[in-house]
């Protein structure tokens, strides 16, 4: 069997040593010492950011024996090391002969959209429980940046899904030129008094919706005319070009024993898809994993993330909004917007936490959508196709609110609006513009001739 050096990726908040089990079960079945490669890296130091890791993990691969030459490796990551290692891949383009390196990607319990507890972690009781205890420069910092790049939401995961998971090119799927990708999480969040912790949906740490790189975008364009509600919402939704690579659940299993006691069956799965050499057999490994994993999925409640960002026409974020989805008939589909959480760092970004169990997309063909969108100023305002606010003749809420409803499908061709374990991107562009819309506008104006 193919044997290639293993690079192994923690988390935040954690060290190298938190895969001694793994280093070990795989020494056991084969590989050299000397070809497992363990990372450690610093996480609580308030400047240091993701990228910045990523870059490091780039020098430490150039002075590390036996990786320095440009050899094919294999990696191992766990959660904030997800992150890392598609920080890695894709800060140049997808021709950068790194995505040839990197032959097998094993995610386990990976914060491919980062945590619902990060921003928690930035707090003051975040400090106390995560942050720096050695005296010195970095005392209680708990890593400011790299939380934040972690937040749900945020700006960072967001750029960066843009870069690798929706570009055009595949970045991960079964070609010389890109990695295998093989994710697993467990099915359960902690239990004794970690328990506290837990949220519905998660391992304890990560959302399951969040870890496969299974990511559809999904673009509205409601600019239509700027004189109100003309025209036509145009929506996009393009086939994703990276190969399929489903959540593999695993059974009784957390986000920290996923890495710190696997069981026998998880290992051997992991250790299979590191001979995984061809798109025959990565399709034949993804059938029996989902096989062995379907009584742990069973278990789970079917959850979705959606990651909506509203920009205007010029690609400005719009901060001050409300998003609702309805049904074909107008009533509220209450299980979406129970669990929204906006990104500190730019409110234009919001993870929706959706149960599909609650929601029941199989009985809606169509959805309408609900944008009530401020501007803070009665001087300008937004506008575009579906308002009830804006009319032909440019007559304006004075209070700056707008106001918008469209119908859209629940697919768009082979693209479903509703997937569960994944996280669906959503992007809503809308027109802002000066007010009244017609006539002389309160921003600019010619003083009369004299």
């Amino acid at each position: 069997m193919a044997r290639r050096p293993v690079v192994l990726i923690h988390g935040y908040s954690d060290k190298g040593e938190s895969f001694d089990v793994w280093k070990a079960a795989l020494i056991q079945r084969g590989y050299p010492a000397t070809d497992i490669s363990v990372c450690s890296y610093e996480t609580l130091t308030n400047e240091l950011t993701i990228k910045d890791i990523a870059e490091g993990l780039d020098r430490a691969l150039r002075i590390k024996a036996g990786l320095s030459q440009g050899e094919p490796f294999d990696a191992i990551v766990h959660s904030t090391g997800m992150l890392v290692i598609r920080s890695w891949l894709s800060a140049y383009s997808s021709s950068d002969p790194r995505l040839s390196r990197l032959k097998h990607l094993i995610a386990l319990a990976p914060a491919t959209w980062g945590s619902p507890l990060a921003h928690k972690g930035r707090s003051w009781v975040g400090s106390i429980f995560k942050g720096r205890k050695e005296l010195g420069p970095d005392f209680m910092e708990a890593g400011d940046r790299v939380l934040d790049g972690l937040e749900l939401g945020s700006r960072f995961t967001w750029d960066l899904a843009h870069r690798d998971l929706l570009a055009r090119e595949p970045f991960y799927g079964p070609t010389r030129s890109t990695p295998f990708v093989f994710v697993f999480c467990g099915n359960r969040g902690y239990r004794g008094l970690q328990r506290l912790i837990n949220e519905d949906g998660t391992d304890g740490t990560v959302r399951w919706a969040g870890c496969p790189l299974d990511t559809r975008k999904f673009t509205l364009d409601l600019t239509g005319t700027m004189t109100g509600n003309q025209g036509e919402a145009e929506i996009d939704a393009p086939e994703p070009a990276n190969a399929d690579a489903p959540l593999i659940m695993v059974a009784d299993t957390d986000h920290g024993s996923i890495v710190r006691g696997p069981g026998e069956q998880l290992i051997e799965k992991v250790v299979a898809a590191l001979q995984v050499e061809s798109a025959s057999a990565f399709s034949n490994w993804r059938s029996e994993a989902l096989a062995w994993s379907r009584p742990a999925r069973a278990e789970a409640e079917p959850w979705q993330q959606f990651v909506v960002r509203v920009v205007d026409e010029r690609g400005d974020p719009v901060t001050d909004y409300h998003l609702q989805l309805l049904s074909e008939r107008g009533g509220k589909i209450r299980p979406f917007d129970a669990d929204v959480h906006a990104y500190r760092g730019d409110p234009s970004l919001r993870a929706f936490h959706v149960s599909l169990a609650k929601l029941k997309p199989e009985q809606h063909q169509a959805l309408r959508v609900r944008l009530i969108a401020s501007s803070g100023t009665v001087r300008v305002g937004y506008a575009g196709v579906g308002t009830e606010k804006v009319m032909l003749d440019g007559v304006y809420d004075r209070g700056g609110k707008w106001d918008a409803q469209v119908t859209i499908p629940a697919a768009v061709g082979d693209i479903s609006f509703f997937y569960p374990f994944t996280t669906t991107m959503v992007e809503i562009r809308i027109n802002r513009e000066p007010l009244p819309l017609v006539g002389v506008n309160d921003v600019l104006w010619f003083l009369p001739r004299v």
